[in-house]
Formats: structure tokens, C-alpha cells, sequence
């Protein structure tokens, strides 16, 4: 997945820079929620049933960002996106990881480290010798 931003114009939280529309910023914030409601990890099976319930259109929740804030609202999202568009991205970036020996997700602090990884390859580029350039004519 690749992260594109504007150290500029920095968006107010963490989902905006990663997700491109409003409904992922949405799911993927209420899926954070719904996890640290539940000790900061669920089960695949609970998992399982939130995508079902978020499929069906069965979550209730708050948003707290115009034109929702202070209503409750019902949230629909396809079950299949829900993993391709929202689970596997934040798996990938080390948001959240599965431990396979428990069979439960949860929230992970790798992402954290990833990113100071990748500021020192950039501060590895900038001090690395540069190859000369030539134009042809």
C-alpha cells in the first residue's frame, strides 16, 4: 500500500492519511473501536461477525466528525471490500496483526516502527554518495 501526503496539509488523524475515501476513514476508525472496546484484540470469529454485521448493516455507532456528530448511525459495508480495503491495508502497515497461535487479531504499535525504519533509509539516502549524471545530446 503506499501512503501519499502532504507534510503541509497534514489531515487530522491517522486514517485520513491512510485510507482515500471517507466511508474507509469510517470503517477503519470504527474497527479500531471496536477493538479497543475488547481489550485492544478480537478474535477471528468476532471479527468475523462484525464484517457479517457491518455487511448486513447492523453496526450502530457514533462519529464524531460533521454531519453526524452526537447521532447515532447505522453503517453498511460490504464484506468483501471490508477485508480488501480495510483489514488487509492496515495488516500490511502493521496497524494490526494476527497472532496465528491465538487466532486473534489485534492492535500493534509495528506500524510505529516501520515508519522509523523508513526515516533512517532516507537518512542513509541522503548521505550516500550520489552517481554522476550525464545528458545526452
Amino acid at each position: 500500500m503506499v501512503i501519499l501526503f502532504d507534510q503541509h496539509n497534514l489531515p487530522g488523524n491517522i486514517f485520513e492519511v491512510i485510507f482515500s475515501t471517507t466511508q474507509q476513514v469510517i470503517v477503519g476508525r470504527v474497527l479500531i473501536d471496536y477493538m479497543k472496546k475488547n481489550g485492544g484484540s478480537v478474535s477471528k470469529s468476532k471479527l468475523g461477525q462484525f464484517a457479517t454485521k457491518l455487511n448486513e448493516g447492523k453496526v450502530i455507532t457514533q462519529i464524531d466528525e460533521e454531519p453526524f456528530r452526537g447521532k447515532s448511525i447505522k453503517l453498511s459495508y460490504n464484506k468483501r471490500q471490508f477485508y480488501d480495503r480495510i483489514l488487509t491495508p492496515l495488516r500490511a502497515m502493521g496497524l494490526i496483526e494476527y497472532d496465528l497461535y491465538n487466532k486473534t487479531y489485534k492492535i500493534s504499535e509495528k506500524f510505529e516502527k516501520a515508519l522509523v525504519d523508513i526515516s533512517g533509509m532516507w537518512k542513509t539516502e541522503i548521505v550516500r554518495k550520489a552517481v554522476e549524471v550525464k545528458f545526452a545530446d
